[in-house]
């Protein structure tokens, strides 16, 4: 990836990472200027939220809480993986689903 897109969308990036409303300040902040290295975190960032979202609603309610804790560690470690790569510059997807989310979200 060309250095100079990284650098221009890294901040936004990073923000993609803080919650729900880092998320949806990136995406509309990347949709006046697509940033290919922004899309790619917002991407990332929108599937581990909706997962997170899934834990908390349907495994901690109907699995029971020690498997939502379990993916709830899991998905904490996925998040620090994807932030620690949105930080050094680098495309880094998360392990296992990164890949998935790149497909389903396409569009973003």
């Amino acid at each position: 990836m060309e250095n100079h897109t990284v650098k221009e969308g890294k901040t936004m990036a990073i923000i993609s990472h803080l919650w729900i409303i880092g998320l949806l300040i990136a995406f509309f902040v990347n949709n006046n200027n697509k940033n290919f290295f922004t899309s790619f975190y917002i991407r990332q960032s929108l599937g581990l939220n909706l997962i997170q979202a899934f834990n908390g609603w349907v495994v901690y309610e109907f699995i029971g809480a020690t498997a939502g804790a379990i993916l709830g560690f899991i998905l904490f470690v996925f998040w620090i993986i994807s932030l620690i790569g949105a930080i050094k510059g680098e495309e880094k997807l998360v392990p296992f689903i990164g890949e998935k989310f790149q497909e389903w979200f396409q569009n973003i």
